[in-house]
């Protein structure tokens, strides 16, 4: 199982380039479902969910080609034939985002069966918001085993009808699961209470390109009107949102001048926001943001919410610089119940932090130490890279398959700036190197 060695003590310096976004591929791979002609997608993180969704859709029946060399992050999909409309527990086990094919199948084949979401243990995702919507839209919803079946109405002429559908609770995956399926519905379908991340923009914007009709992407309300199929297209995704925004906290958390690159600076508003009122000095440009030194950090109390509040995403990793701020921080984490279990692996290190509920409460300024350290989840991991680069000494990660899930070559690009970072075990390394010759 692999590791990182940590040697903290460097700042930052230089430029680091963002790499497309994960929870953007993710729904826009299972866009493909929708039709039978090719989908190119470019801007594809070399992540391991990405490895997954791969693996999932061919499972189906889907011809999935990777771009190889200088086009390794192009990947071609065509859904021709979708023989077996499952996604099977053994591919999904270890991905959350496994819910976004019960949508798209359901609406092109008539059934699915999909097995519950797994991935990181941060907390619940309810399914229930999906199952409802489906079932306004004349689905027929059953769970057995683990897994959900759903079924499109067995009169008319079997398609999905439009429907007038309330989300009870902002719900990502949820809008972009149901938005999917409504695109090849008969009739209008009216969302309200719709998330409004750049995630759900990005997969509007691609369904857009492949003949849909959607109005109000990135607003509270969004209307579709169904149409008989869709064609193919080429899109490129977003870039990431997060990494971007994790590298920025490298940056500040160092006292390094990092220029964080190839991102969209209108994504990262509450993080920008944020690091500001802790002291660290802000350029930004068309395509990039630039991080420096302000002199000492001051502590900036942080909640997360559905964007374009702050990330929840990103609540780990602020919570690492938060320990490097003169003062006390208050943070409080409403999307996810149980995204804390960093605080034990950095209080390890040397942090003090306690936690009451939703609620941690850092007291800093504090001396980070090398230790011994468990990454939990995806972000969690990033936070304790982010606490190992100041701490004194030598820290080893165990477990940084999590981080491998969502950040792309994330050692090689912290290297490239100056951090003392190394992998040891080369499980994840090997199989990049099996999909890429060069």
């Amino acid at each position: 199982m692999d590791k990182f060695v940590v040697r903290g003590g460097n700042p930052l310096l230089g430029t680091i380039k963002v790499s497309g976004a994960k929870n953007s591929a993710l729904p826009c791979m299972a866009a493909a479902i929708l039709t039978e002609d090719e989908l190119i997608l470019e801007n594809i993180p070399q992540v391991q969910d990405i490895e997954t969704e791969r693996k999932l859709l061919s499972s189906m029946g889907a011809e999935v080609e990777l771009g190889y060399g200088r086009a390794q992050h192009r990947t071609h999909i065509k859904c021709s034939l979708l023989s077996d409309p499952i996604a099977k527990y053994e591919i999904v086990k270890t991905m959350r985002a496994s819910s976004l094919v019960l949508g798209p199948l359901i609406a092109r084949t008539g059934m699915a069966r999909v097995a519950m979401p797994g991935g990181c243990a941060i907390g619940g995702r309810p399914i229930d918001l999906h199952i409802r919507g489906l079932e306004a839209m004349g689905a027929t919803i059953t769970q057995d085993h683990g897994y959900l079946e759903a079924r499109s109405p067995n009169h008319g002429n079997g398609r999905l009808r439009g429907a007038h559908i309330l989300f009870d609770k902002i719900t990502v995956t949820g809008t972009e699961d149901l938005l999917m399926a409504a695109v090849l519905a008969e009739g209008e379908t009216v969302f309200e209470n719709c998330a409004r991340e750049p995630e759900v923009t990005d997969l509007a914007a691609l369904l857009a390109a492949m003949g849909a009709r959607i109005e109000g992407a990135g607003t509270s309300t969004i209307r579709v009107q169904g149409v008989e199929r869709l064609h193919g297209a080429r899109y490129r995704i977003n870039p990431d949102r997060i990494e971007a925004g994790t590298f920025l906290i490298a940056g500040a958390i160092t006292g390094g001048d990092l220029n964080v690159d190839g991102c969209e600076p209108k994504h990262l508003g509450a993080v920008i926001s944020k690091l500001e009122q802790c002291g660290v000095k802000i350029d930004v440009s068309e395509s990039s943001v630039r991080v420096r030194s302000g002199g000492e950090l001051k502590a900036s109390n942080i909640s997360t919410e559905e964007y374009p509040g702050f990330p929840t995403d990103m609540q780990a990793q602020f919570m690492a610089l938060a320990t490097q701020t003169e003062g006390t921080t208050i943070v409080t984490e409403n999307i996810f119940e149980n995204r804390f279990m960093h605080v034990q692996e950095l209080n390890r290190m040397g942090a003090n932090i306690s936690v009451s509920g939703r609620t941690a409460t850092v007291t800093g300024r504090t001396r980070l130490q090398s230790a011994a350290v468990m990454c939990s989840d995806l972000r969690a991991s990033a936070s304790l890279v982010l606490a190992a680069l100041v701490a004194d000494g030598e820290t080893i990660l165990d477990r940084v398959y999590h981080l491998d899930r969502g950040y792309e070559n994330f050692e090689d690009k912290l290297r490239g700036v100056g951090a003392q970072i190394r992998r040891m075990g080369e499980v994840f390394s090997k199989n990049r190197r099996a999909t890429d010759p060069r």
